[in-house]
């Protein structure tokens, strides 16, 4: 059985604490426009997934109570920052195991200002204690921020092994921020430039301030149905059809090598990639705008990579060339990014899709990508966790990206 997405809504992101909201008035602000978008009555949706990773344990109840008290089973996840791609996911397998013909696929973070810590408590028990292990193995333990220090050590290391320039890093950050310039929901609507980019405050060498992703408000809602919905409710001109998708999770090559590239997640997202690839017969060829999870700038580019967009130790080369913005082969993160656009963790993966729906229909204003017909989204945990989901608009054509409006 297919599944399609119907409808999509999510609030804008924030800087913690601008706003006076509470979780749940966020997550009914994002679920309520995403059935709005679908023309269709909460009544309807018979079961809902909802991802957080710093709110209680049913916080995921009290988040749809503002959309309805209709007694449908929630699920809480918890995915570290693929939650969001977690949550979809699990709704299409709903819909596609013929258990509920429309499913609420909701994410949703209020944060602290600040970084993020690295577990916090007994580090020797945190999910994430090998990871970091293999980090301080190798380059030690500085009192940086945890997560920015193991991304920062991945950039140095592709620094070292393949040439890559402080600058390419740089270039991925700029263009995303410039993208954000057109989108009224991210957080960040500047554009600073390369030369900007890198005379930014440093966080963790080679990685400056505007080259990592912010702590953020925010949800977002994505409703996922069969065709048998989609039909019985006049949603064929609003259907974006979940093509194929996979989730992958560490496994030794994870922690072999003692690198960092490693082990923030390269191998998952080519694994994930890969069995995408396979189910749905299209190669990153057939690709006309990606979400990826640029949670620092390092890792678009090894998303790049992974993803097919181009061999290992060729990224900084790819965004240099404007090969992924507008008017390249593809373009990438025109939301923003998790740089610009702002990464609630819960929302983020579900924020990435409802980027993409709005883009295959053609509805997503000046940041519009022209002719676009398939879209990916990449979403990945520390952890770990990455999924990578392809979605296509059956029946559209066009020829592929081009200018924004």
């Amino acid at each position: 059985m297919k599944a399609y997405v119907v409808g999509v809504g999510m609030t804008k992101f924030e800087k913690p604490e601008t706003r006076d909201w509470q979780y749940w008035d966020m997550a009914a602000e994002a679920g309520t426009a995403a059935l709005a978008d679908a023309g269709i009555p909460y009544a309807v949706v018979e079961q809902a997934v909802v991802g957080h990773c710093f709110q209680a344990s049913t916080a995921g109840q009290r988040a749809v109570y503002g959309l309805g008290l209709t007694g449908l089973p929630v699920y809480n996840v918890n995915n570290n920052c693929a939650t969001g791609a977690t949550a979809l996911m699990l709704a299409r397998q709903l819909v596609e195991g013929g258990a509920g013909d429309c499913v609420l696929a909701l994410g949703f973070e209020r944060m602290k200002r600040g970084s993020l810590g690295g577990g916090g408590g007994d580090f020797a028990a945190s999910p994430v204690a090998r990871h970091y292990g293999v980090m301080a193995a190798r380059h030690g333990f500085a009192a940086t921020p945890p997560t920015a220090q193991i991304f920062g050590n991945a950039a140095r290391e592709h620094m070292e092994r393949y040439g890559t320039t402080p600058a390419q890093l740089a270039a991925v950050a700029a263009k995303n921020h410039r993208h954000s310039v057109h989108n009224p929901l991210a957080q960040f609507r500047s554009a600073p430039t390369v030369g900007e980019v890198l005379a930014a405050e440093v966080i963790h060498a080679p990685l400056t301030k505007l080259q990592c992703s912010p702590t953020s408000d925010g949800a977002a809602a994505a409703l996922v149905a069969s065709e048998r919905f989609v039909e019985r409710h006049g949603l064929a001109d609003r259907a974006v059809e979940i093509l194929a998708q996979a989730m992958a999770t560490d496994t030794e090559e994870s922690f072999a090598s003692g690198s960092c590239l490693d082990v923030v997640g390269r191998p998952l997202t080519r694994a994930a990639a890969d069995r995408v690839y396979e189910r749905s017969g299209l190669t990153a060829d057939d690709l006309d705008v990606i979400e990826l999870h640029d949670c620092f700038s390092v890792n678009e580019l090894l998303t790049y990579e992974e993803l097919g967009l181009c061999a290992r130790g060729e990224s900084g080369k790819l965004v240099e060339s404007g090969a992924t913005t507008y008017g390249g082969r593809w373009v990438v993160n025109p939301s923003g990014g998790l740089i610009s656009k702002g990464h609630p963790l819960g929302a983020t993966g579900v924020a990435q899709v409802a980027e993409l729906t709005w883009q295959l229909r053609g509805e997503a204003g000046q940041r519009q990508v022209s002719g676009a017909r398939t879209g990916l989204a990449h979403n990945i945990g520390l952890g770990g966790a990455a999924v990578v989901t392809l979605l296509r608009r059956p029946g559209r054509g066009g020829e592929g990206p081009g200018l924004p409006a």
